[in-house]
């Protein structure tokens, strides 16, 4: 990943990650250069399969300044570029009860292109969030506990 533009930080919080893939975005123009400048959001965005193709919803670029009258609605639905044998995987994973797909990152790779990474994902129960935050507690004290008798 070179130039990290978008993460979805409370992804990893409210699901459990399944497996992750690598797809590419259609994008307009303007859309490219505002994401360029950072102007994305991925908060509460998702996606779906559609007619054999999957679909971004929710996702916000916001509109580039200089592009005018050539700007395109922010929360539009953007399609996902994905080979035909991974979506039916997909879509075959997502037929189960529970499965979901959120987009965990939006970044451009070394050759300059847009990419998501998509995450196929279950919904945590109110229960495994409060384990994973005690977890993460206890391993935060077992730390300082480890650091303060060092000194």
């Amino acid at each position: 990943m070179d130039g990290l533009i978008a993460s979805n930080k409370k992804a990893h919080r409210d699901y459990a990650v399944l497996e992750t893939l690598e797809c590419g975005i259609e994008l307009k123009g303007s859309e490219v250069k505002s994401m360029r400048l950072g102007k994305m959001n991925l908060e509460d965005s998702f996606a779906r399969i559609e007619n054999n193709e999957v679909m971004l919803y929710n996702t916000h670029i916001s509109p580039y300044a200089q592009a005018s009258y050539l700007n395109v609605e922010p929360k539009r639905p953007r399609k996902l570029l994905l080979r035909k044998a991974q979506i039916k995987k997909l879509a075959g994973r997502i037929a189960q009860k529970g499965f979901t797909l959120v987009p965990l990152k939006a970044y451009f790779n070394q050759r300059g292109f847009a990419k998501i990474e998509l995450a196929l994902c279950r919904g945590k129960k109110l229960y495994d969030r409060r384990e994973d935050m005690k977890r993460r507690e206890t391993e935060m004290e077992m730390r300082r506990a480890i650091k303060n008798r060092r000194k």
